[in-house]
């Protein structure tokens, strides 16, 4: 659980720290509606970019930024439809955009919610403690990015075979960076360096996305508010919300499709995961090349009883779309089957796990038959911004990409099909929660009567941990009244 334990000298020691840096935190209320923040902070934003490291961006941390680069304000929340030219399907599939976020990804969200209970409670100390941020790549650059805003320094971990930008950026903000080794599918490798850290330093503490419920508490907040924001928007009288679409990856993403579940009592979660590494559809392992979504175990956050549906999404299909959306031939192939011109100039803002989401949404939709009635939600994590480096890659490996290689990747888009598709009946979902045990009790060192309580204590356990929001928000605002008069 999220421990609000508080401990009052070490609070008045981070209030007097935040002043002396003209710090001030956001409430999950701002993020949600950030309508309600300051004018004064408004203002100061007006001449900030969007990816500078100024504690006045904390107040960025919301999809409702303004889509320019620096100097914006706050409007309506960031999403793109995918047209049927693209999907070839009926359903209208609404993907969030993550690249509006200070570091061009949501997950400095997840990153501020694991750290602010921490910070208002005396926890977590950024004056004297390095805090840790144990990764698959955006987790740790968005970790990074909160503790240089705050003051503090930061260790970023992420395995050696992410892109070179994530690398590159994280030398310039994070105060340390280790890479583990292999690639996106190596997440033991990442926590085996966690507990050396543990084992060997006193000056560190580590947040790791995999298991701390301040993630999926600000997907469930923030992402959750967001999407049914926009389905309010796009959905018609006769429309139906059918499904929340996430990738695996640290748990925290599909907490949006809890909270849509609660609002829309029928629909579904799906948890799209790489074919190459099906750890949910069938115990499997592997590595992968979608990059973002981890895989080799459970997460510990993972609400597995309240997730409908696993997709497998190939891994080669992905990077194959990768070129189709952003090479020049790929662009011209789309505009002969009739993709609007402006729509294909957004798709920069689908980065390799975007691609995989929409993917599995495509499956979905098909799986279900779903009409032009039904709407689907995604998550474009991250953008282009992050993957440059992986077209120049692809293009060494196998050569220039001609129209011929374009019209291919097309018939493979339209071919996406429901196989890999798996409906969870209620022990395919015990499955799933039950692999939780390998990882959390005999590596990590979890209560199995946790375990135990995450399954059969179902609802409370997993609504107590929701309900903590205003709590916090309460603890943020008592803070912040600190901060003035420290």
């Amino acid at each position: 659980m999220i421990d609000l334990t508080i401990n009052e000298e070490k609070i008045q020691q981070n209030a007097k720290h935040c002043k002396s840096l003209y710090i001030k935190l956001p409430t999950f209320g701002q993020m949600q509606n950030p309508e309600t923040i300051a004018d004064e902070i408004k203002d100061e934003l007006k001449n900030i970019g969007l990816w500078e490291s100024h504690p006045a961006n904390l107040f960025r941390i919301t999809w409702k930024n303004e889509p320019v680069a620096k100097g914006g304000g706050f409007g309506g929340v960031n999403y793109i439809v995918i047209p049927p030219e693209i999907s070839g399907v009926k359903a209208k599939i609404i993907a969030l955009v993550g690249k509006w976020f200070p570091t061009g990804a949501h997950k400095v969200g997840a990153t501020y919610g694991c750290l602010a209970p921490a910070l208002t409670t005396g926890q977590f100390s950024p004056a004297e403690t390095k805090a840790v941020w144990p990764s698959t790549g955006n987790y740790c650059r968005g970790g990074a990015y909160v503790s240089s805003l705050l003051g503090c320094d930061s260790i970023a971990i992420l395995p050696e075979n992410m892109s070179r930008e994530r690398f590159e950026w994280l030398e310039k903000v994070a105060g340390e960076v280790i890479a583990t080794p292999g690639s996106e599918s190596n997440v033991k490798e990442i926590f085996d360096k966690c507990w050396e850290l543990k084992n060997t330093r006193n000056d560190i503490q580590i947040f790791n996305q995999f298991e701390e419920f301040g993630n999926p508490l600000w997907h469930y907040m923030v992402t959750g508010k967001a999407a049914e924001e926009v389905l309010h928007k796009e959905m018609g009288p006769n429309s139906r919300f059918a499904g929340a679409v996430s990738s695996s990856g640290s748990g925290g993403s599909m907490a949006f499709g809890y909270y849509l579940k609660d609002k829309f009592p029928g629909s579904k979660l799906v948890v799209a995961e790489a074919l190459q590494c099906p750890t949910l559809l069938n115990n499997g392992y592997g590595d992968h090349r979608i990059e973002g979504i981890g895989d080799k175990h459970v997460p510990w956050i993972h609400d597995c009883k309240n997730t409908d549906m696993v997709i497998g999404v190939d891994d080669e299909a992905a990077m194959r779309l990768l070129r189709l959306f952003n090479e020049a031939s790929g662009k011209d192939c789309l505009a002969h089957y009739g993709v609007d011109a402006s729509f294909v100039e957004q798709l920069e803002l689908l980065g390799i796990s975007g691609i995989g989401n929409v993917l599995a949404a495509i499956k979905f939709a098909k799986y279900y038959e779903l009409t032009e009635d039904d709407h689907v939600v995604t998550i474009l994590t991250d953008s282009m911004e992050l993957y440059g480096s992986r077209i120049e890659e692809l293009a060494e490996e196998r050569g220039q990409y001609t129209n011929i290689d374009a019209h291919k990747d097309m018939q493979l888009l339209m071919d996406s099909g429901i196989d890999n598709v798996l409906e969870l009946t209620h022990y395919e979902k015990k499955r799933i929660h039950n692999l939780k045990y390998f990882t959390w009790i005999e590596q990590q060192g979890r209560e199995l009567s946790e375990l135990n309580d995450q399954w059969y204590g179902h609802a409370e356990y997993w609504q107590n941990i929701f309900a903590l929001a205003p709590q916090i928000d309460e603890l943020i605002v008592e803070f912040n009244r600190q901060i003035d008069a420290a």
